[in-house]
């Protein structure tokens, strides 16, 4: 017979329950979705005047051209192109290195943070030296050293996809490839930051193996006869998996301001292709004390900024929303 004296349990509200309720998080997620769907989709609507240069340069927002009077909602650039598409151009280019770059992070840093906890012992203490050593090289200068190194590879490689395509008559792909030739060093980019991204992942992930490989059900499951890897895969990995999307979350803002950094020095994408960081930097050399062209630096500055703060906002809700010790 149940004690009636004990306290009934009150059930703790799920994660995303918990999210939901955050509006902060909310707005910050439909906002991310809403500028995807946008960037991707805008582009391919407008008309084929504004995807060109022209000689309309520095046309301020909300005017027209004077030689083909096409309206510029935010303006041209120096080469005559309008800002709204560039703006979405580098909108993708900038999301995609981030998500892109967060996800080779998140790969490499949870397989070893799982291997490194679980193992424990002088394996753990072997593969966390490791880390603090890396973590010691400065990044930005190892990226820099990765695309000045690798980019003419990259270059040469798909030169020869193109000149392939050319022989065989692949036009769609030699065409492909000849426009795939300004992101180069873009390529090289995503995977240096998945490169040097992931040690955070992997302090965060062990941290959470030792302590969920003393738990009952991994105790469990080795007294079953289940080998390492199952136990891994099987039981680590899932009880992993809120924690590692709430740290993707807040990985994509980092690897996107080193892109804008990167690309701001002119070490990123290639004209006339465009990032975040490269319209920043081409907005930053027109200005002057005579005659500001300040459409050029706010409207990449603002939308920069805004889903820099939208990635944030989502990851603190993510955060407090699945953290273990949250409610207690």
């Amino acid at each position: 017979m149940p004690d009636a004296a004990a306290p009934a349990r009150i059930a703790r509200p799920d994660g995303w329950q918990i999210l939901k309720r955050n509006r902060a998080a909310i707005i910050a997620l439909g906002f991310l979705t809403g500028l995807s769907v946008i960037a991707i989709v805008v582009p391919m609507l407008l008309p084929d005047e504004l995807k060109i240069t022209s000689s309309a340069s520095f046309v301020p927002p909300l005017q027209h051209s004077a030689e083909d009077h096409t309206l510029h909602v935010l303006g041209t650039d120096v080469n005559g192109q309008d800002m709204l598409y560039r703006l979405l151009s580098g909108a993708r280019v900038s999301l995609g290195v981030g998500l892109v770059g967060a996800l080779i992070s998140l790969v490499i840093g949870t397989l070893y943070g799982m291997i490194s906890g679980y193992a424990g012992g002088r394996v753990d203490g072997f593969m966390m030296r490791t880390v603090e050593v890396l973590q010691s090289v400065p990044r930005i200068l190892f990226i820099m050293i990765l695309i000045a190194a690798l980019d003419d590879y990259v270059k040469g490689w798909i030169d020869g996809w193109r000149l392939l395509a050319q022989k065989n008559n692949w036009s769609g792909t030699a065409e492909n490839m000849s426009s795939l030739k300004a992101y180069s060093k873009v390529l090289v980019m995503i995977v240096s930051l998945g490169l040097v991204e992931w040690l955070t992942m992997a302090r965060i992930v062990r941290g959470q193996v030792l302590v969920l490989r003393e738990m009952t059900f991994v105790t469990a499951s080795k007294a079953m006869g289940q080998g390492s890897w199952g136990v891994l895969r099987r039981h680590l990995l899932p009880n992993l998996s809120t924690v590692i999307l709430t740290y993707l979350t807040l990985t994509i803002p980092a690897v996107i301001l080193d892109e804008s950094f990167l690309s701001f020095l002119g070490l990123g994408i290639e004209d006339p292709a465009a990032s975040w960081g490269s319209l920043l930097k081409d907005g930053a050399q027109v200005i002057n004390p005579l005659e500001s062209k300040w459409w050029l630096l706010v409207f990449p500055a603002l939308l920069m900024s805004a889903s820099l703060l939208a990635l944030n906002f989502l990851g603190d809700g993510l955060r407090d929303a699945f953290d273990p010790k949250s409610g207690e």
